[in-house]
């Protein structure tokens, strides 16, 4: 997971801070979704596990680049300079843009307002990203919850008085806003500017804009808090031992049958336990985001998060129909061998993420995973492997699994100004390798595109996954071109294609299942039962007649953060996934050159459009054959696993 929203509708430059989760239903969680799953940090009072005995000593990040402490004399400074700053802007600007902007010398007011706009844009996420990367760490310490949510609520109050900056620069004359910039100065933000006016249909008056900033922090913005919190303090008791959601969604990767299925019945009765509370979350965000889309003018439950992602509809359409098309020859076809493997004709759902019998079963210590990741990337290239050992010799990594800390991994840009942090729950799983690997591929594209300033260097989501799933694909095929044993290469490549499943098959049915919630919300609410039907039904078509889906199963899309974070990001992962794999076939065919396109294709941030940023390497994705394409690759993988028996 990773990048702030570039959106200024919902979120004004001051309210960007909420940190994108990582792909949703990942075992282990991997994302907002891949090995990484939701979304602070102090060390834990319980004692070492075996697992992380065996591990070595992880990494706990060093929070003080950005502030010493919660209580620390800069953050109080900061925030009353960044009220201070919001009020003079707004008294300079408010008003004024129109008329500034069609002077003699417009482009170089106008630009003069926009860099004043990103300095305090800047000081804004290094104050909203401390606050909510202490809360990743842990989310159930009062003290924490309160300055989160006290921070919060003054990003909020400032962020009213810029909210008339991009209503008001969007209401600018084309040919007047085309002219001021002819000015170098505002011809630098012509990229950001561009993708506001994108916007322009959509936005509301001054007022009702306020209005809905405002009441934010009441509305889905505490709902969101209220998921997080509730999400943390959940016990799940399996056997005699009282787990949180990380290890015991661990578990179901556990070689024990008796202990997956063991975890998997104590998820199903904690989430029973609490289905209402979920429900209402999950009924009251939908509500508020119909609320919204309606008075905005969005037509489909998704077209906010299309804008959001500056990818057409049709594109994603697209997407989704070549994935469900492919459903039978991906996923349905890869259970029934894994079956087979297991030497039944189904699979329990807590066993389709088990490991496989003739996987080798070591802990992967931390030096370990780190050698191989680093390894991996300065194979492809030195500058990606210098940028990616920082996130280690700084202290920009949070590994180890502690009460109160959020589950699953994300890698947070913070702010230009300073660097990104990557949050993991480290276990020594070869999946928790591939989450390293993932992660520091948002880590390194953040920051090669810090250099484009706070308004240009986040990135749609479309191409966010892009870094972070091609680094998992050259670890991946490191490991693999050093693995000798025939078993051992076959476990390798089944771990890969059961990720891919997971990020394109497991994602698209994500994004099925909230479509038809959030289409069905408009008509009333839905119950617990309610939203457990659509949940098996979407899983039944996706994963096929190989997993059997038990009692119980109904409510695991209560613990998917997406679904409440950022409704409809989960497609970006199919998106990434599909695209690296059409970006590795360009590497392999042809590899001379390809590290530096690639490298200056992440540095560019969100001043490209995706589509611009693929043609160096030949690729359209509106092509409909170009999804495929990627899709197939997974197949191969298949028909390799096939013929191995």
């Amino acid at each position: 997971m990773n990048s702030r929203s570039k959106s200024a509708l919902n979120k004004s430059a001051l309210n960007k801070s909420a940190l994108k989760k990582s792909a949703p239903g990942k075992p282990a969680l991997r994302k907002p979704s891949t090995k990484k799953s939701a979304p602070k940090a102090r060390p834990s009072k319980a004692a070492p596990s075996k697992a992380a005995s065996k591990t070595g000593k992880l990494p706990e990040w060093n929070l003080a680049d950005l502030y010493s402490g919660i209580a620390a004399p800069e953050v109080a400074r900061d925030l009353e300079r960044m009220d201070a700053d919001c009020v003079a802007f707004e008294t300079d600007y408010r008003g004024k843009l129109a008329t500034g902007t069609a002077n003699e010398d417009g482009g170089k007011w106008l630009a003069e307002a926009v860099r004043r706009y990103e300095a305090i844009d800047d000081l804004a996420g290094r104050l909203g990203s401390y606050a909510g990367l202490v809360h990743a760490g842990d989310s159930v310490d009062p003290a924490i919850s309160k300055f989160y949510g006290d921070v919060s609520e003054r990003l909020t109050a400032a962020s009213t008085h810029l909210l008339f900056f991009a209503l008001e620069l969007n209401r600018i004359d084309d040919d007047i806003l085309n002219r001021a910039m002819q000015a170098a100065e505002l011809a630098h933000y012509r990229p950001w500017i561009e993708d506001l006016r994108k916007e322009k249909p959509y936005q509301l008056d001054d007022k009702l804009e306020q209005l809905f900033l405002e009441k934010a922090q009441t509305g889905y913005s505490a709902f969101n808090r209220l998921f997080d919190q509730t999400i943390s303090s959940l016990r799940f008791k399996v056997g005699a031992k009282e787990l949180a959601i990380e290890p015991t969604l661990n578990l179901l990767q556990d070689r024990d049958a008796a202990k997956r299925k063991s975890a998997a019945e104590a998820l199903a009765k904690t989430f029973k336990a609490n289905e209402r509370t979920f429900a209402l979350i999950t009924n009251t965000l939908a509500k508020d985001k119909d609320i919204s889309d309606r008075w905005r003018g969005f037509k489909d439950v998704a077209d906010s998060r299309h804008l959001n992602n500056r990818v057409e509809r049709e594109v994603v359409d697209a997407l989704v129909a070549s994935v469900r098309a492919a459903y039978p020859k991906l996923s349905h076809r890869y259970y029934a061998l894994k079956a087979k493997w297991f030497g039944k004709k189904r699979l329990a759902y807590w066993d389709r993420n088990a490991p496989l019998p003739f996987a080798a079963t070591d802990v992967i210590a931390w030096p370990e995973a780190r050698s191989m990741v680093l390894t991996a990337y300065r194979g492809f290239s030195p500058k990606m492997a210098d940028i990616a050992e920082r996130f280690f010799t700084d202290r920009w990594i949070d590994a180890p699994v502690r009460p109160g800390k959020v589950p699953g991994a994300f890698s947070h840009p913070t702010t230009p100004s300073a660097h990104p942090y990557v949050l993991m729950n480290y276990q020594g799983k070869p999946r928790d390798v591939m989450t390293l690997a993932h992660e520091l591929g948002h880590g390194v594209h953040q920051v090669l595109a810090a250099k484009n300033g706070a308004l240009m260097a986040p990135t749609p989501l479309t191409l966010a996954e892009t870094a972070s799933v091609f680094g998992e694909m050259l670890t991946f095929k490191r490991l693999l071109a050093q693995t000798k044993s025939a078993k051992q290469r076959q476990a390798l490549l089944a771990g890969k294609v059961e990720d891919m499943i997971n990020t394109v098959v497991r994602q698209i049915a994500f994004y099925s299942f909230e479509r038809a919630v959030h289409t069905e919300r408009k008509n009333g609410e839905l119950t617990a039962t309610r939203l457990g039907e659509i949940w098996l039904s979407v899983q039944g078509e996706s994963l096929g007649p190989a997993i059997e889906i038990k009692a119980g199963y109904e409510n695991y899309w209560m613990y998917i953060p997406h679904f409440i974070h950022s409704p409809f990001y989960v497609y970006a992962y199919a998106f990434g996934d599909c695209l690296v794999n059409s970006l590795y076939a360009v590497y392999e065919n042809a590899a001379e050159g390809f590290a530096e396109r690639y490298l200056d294709m992440l540095a560019a941030g969100g001043t490209k459009h995706y589509s611009e940023l693929l043609r160096p390497f030949g690729l359209d994705a509106k092509d409909p054959k170009f999804w495929d394409g990627g899709l197939s690759v997974i197949a191969g993988m298949i028909d390799e696993l096939e013929a191995m028996g």
